[in-house]
């Protein structure tokens, strides 16, 4: 006989707050919600109809994914965006992501390879902007670019690690979105098939440096566009 985890939530109550994360996450991500606001459950509760227990669950899990904040005595915010909070980011992602593509190249085997040459051509084939909405990078390509990030790292075979990456990613990726600057200069292009190459070539070491200068210029760029913005 199968036993029931009696701490497990209701099956009902996964589901609503999985549909809840969802929406939230979206509004977060899509900029709806913007940097610093309050995330207040009972007004979520109320305008998802669902409980507040529900809602909780949902925040609490996008705490988890570094897209909200949970402030002592205050509930839930989103995170405020600031030079420090990016820097910090990327010092995290510059640490950790080389040294897990050098485990990736190392124990990769042919159906990695294979991915990552698939998740390669998805972004390369991909428009990265929605026409007609000047610099906002589309869905399509927002999600493609994770994809092909996240496989390069694939073969460490380190599932913690690879959670790592997923919560350094979307706190990553909002700063992004909440940036409006963009590097004509850049080409982004160029460096995406960099990554590959050195990484299906098995050159780890050029593939750490390649990734660390992609990530950095990202940073840089980010920086730049926030001050832009204040100086406006």
């Amino acid at each position: 006989m199968t036993q029931t985890d009696p701490t497990a939530a209701p099956p009902g109550k996964r589901m609503l707050s999985e549909q809840v994360h969802a929406r939230l996450r979206e509004a977060i991500m899509r900029g709806r919600h913007a940097p610093g606001d309050a995330l207040k459950p009972h007004d979520l509760a109320k305008a998802h109809g669902v409980s507040l227990a529900v809602v909780r669950e949902a925040l609490v899990r996008l705490v988890g994914e570094g897209l909200a904040d949970r402030l002592p005595n205050r509930g839930f915010a989103v995170p405020a965006f600031s030079d420090r909070r990016w820097q910090e980011i990327t010092e995290a992602r510059r640490t950790i992501e080389p040294v897990v593509l050098r485990m990736s190249i190392e124990r990769g085997d042919v159906a990695w390879e294979a991915r990552v040459r698939a998740a390669h051509h998805r972004l390369a084939r991909t428009p990265p902007y929605v026409p007609d909405e000047g610099d906002y990078y589309s869905e399509e390509w927002s999600e493609a670019h994770r994809v092909f990030h996240r496989t390069l790292l694939e073969g460490c075979g380190n599932p913690v690690l690879l959670e790592t990456f997923d919560r350094l990613w979307a706190a990553s990726e909002l700063a992004r979105r909440w940036s409006t600057y963009r590097n004509p200069g850049r080409d982004g292009i160029a460096e995406h098939r960099r990554l590959e190459e050195t990484a299906l070539a098995r050159d780890a070491d050029t593939a750490a440096e390649v990734l660390v200068r992609h990530l950095t210029q990202t940073a840089a760029v980010l920086v730049d566009g926030d001050d832009s913005a204040k100086e406006a």
